[in-house]
């Protein structure tokens, strides 16, 4: 596999593993709390973002970046990226019959998360290798990772 598909296809699994986490969630507490869709939508949206953001910052914190650099970092790196996933992953559950009001013990509810969230990783995969090839996107991890290690200091987005 090419290189830069390698990075993009690893972003983009790390994006969707955050996302992932924080609409699952959003979703199980929108359904336990009895939230209307739209409700329970917006909230797991709000963790996906969360989710996302903090599963990207926890590597680069672990390296010793600073954790405000690291969340400056995280958020022009993965924002366009969750965008697109989060989007795609509604719009398809949404679009399943039955999805949306199905409960957390039916398989609809957890064969329409499979769909969607192979959706979003199909959508996002073409948007993060783009971003790559430019500089941008996860290529902003890989550039700090690679100045904090080679001069020992912060890299400053």
């Amino acid at each position: 596999m090419n290189p830069r598909n390698t990075v993009a296809a690893s972003a983009t699994l790390h994006c969707l593993t955050g996302c992932a986490i924080g609409e699952i969630a959003g979703l199980m507490i929108g359904t336990a709390l009895g939230l209307s869709n739209v409700q329970t939508m917006a909230l797991a949206i709000g963790l996906a973002f969360g989710f996302g953001y903090a599963l990207s910052s926890l590597p680069l914190v672990g390296a010793g970046m600073s954790l405000g650099t690291a969340l400056k970092l995280v958020l022009a790196a993965d924002t366009v990226s969750i965008i697109v996933m989060e989007i795609v992953d509604n719009a398809v559950m949404a679009a399943i019959p039955g999805a949306m009001d199905a409960g957390l013990v039916d398989p609809v509810f957890w064969l329409g998360m499979i769909v969607a969230l192979s959706a979003a990783f199909l959508a996002a995969f073409p948007v993060n290798r783009y971003l790559i090839d430019r500089g941008r996107g996860h290529a902003l991890h890989h550039g700090a990772h690679a100045d904090h290690h080679a001069h020992g200091s912060e890299h400053h987005a």
